[in-house]
């Protein structure tokens, strides 16, 4: 027997009720977020391959200028499903499980909790919190929960901004990718690879291929947590009919 929580959580993402983790909703969860994963991965993989022979120190034409920029498309896709699917059911039940009736302030810290045991990565603490955060003033501007293209919405602001403050970080796994091996970039030290590209490139260097990761990522968080959303709400509208 599933146990339905009603929702009082102003930035929760399910709006009128917070049932993540019975049994439609798990199943929800994971068929969305793995379309969402998919979804993302075949229509921006490209995008990726450019931002990162941008960060190359061997330059972008070098790097491989604009060939094979489909290249793992396929696989990359394949491997996205579970990835992405694991990831929401883990932000769901996260979010699920530390549900309150706290004061709305408290909510952000909730949310920086969900996406840090889904993925623990400084990009995903900035996004989803600022995802909730975004799709609760709408909600409360228009005084009803935002629709699937207005969680898109929020999702593409978020996105670009959690790319922007986060590319020097991108910047240094690239580097620490691609050095060669036996070099002190290649020992994975994050803050020696930021070091060096800043004495050798400055502020320049350190955010390079931000605007085209600023896009792909904007238009990723568009489609991503807008595919999800929708997806979700319609595989929950489905379980509501069945008998």
């Amino acid at each position: 027997m599933s146990v339905t929580l009603l929702c009082s959580d102003p930035i929760c993402s399910l709006g009128r009720v917070c049932g993540a983790m019975d049994q439609p909703g798990f199943t929800a969860s994971l068929v969305a977020g793995g379309v969402a994963g998919v979804s993302v991965d075949l229509i921006l993989f490209p995008l990726d391959t450019i931002k990162t022979r941008l960060q190359s120190p061997q330059g972008f034409n070098k790097a491989g200028g604009f060939r094979g920029i489909y290249a793992g498309v396929p696989s990359a896709a394949i491997g996205s499903f579970p990835n992405a699917a694991a990831f929401f059911i883990t932000y769901e039940y996260v979010k699920w499980f530390l549900h309150t009736d706290s004061s709305s302030y408290l909510m952000p810290a909730k949310h920086m909790l969900a996406a840090s045991a889904g993925e623990v990565i400084p990009f995903s603490l900035v996004q989803f919190p600022l995802w909730e955060s975004l799709k609760a003033l709408w909600s409360w501007r228009q005084d009803h929960v935002v629709d699937s293209w207005q969680s898109a919405v929020c999702g593409a602001f978020a996105g670009g901004f959690a790319a922007a403050v986060t590319t020097p970080l991108d910047v240094a796994k690239t580097r620490i990718m691609l050095a060669k091996a036996g070099s002190s970039t290649a020992s994975g030290n994050v803050l020696s690879a930021l070091h060096t590209v800043w004495r050798t490139q400055g502020l320049s260097g350190l955010f390079a291929g931000v605007f085209p990761r600023m896009a792909a990522i904007s238009l990723g968080g568009f489609i991503f947590l807008g595919a999800y959303e929708q997806t979700r709400s319609l595989l929950l509208e489905l379980g509501k009919e069945s008998p």
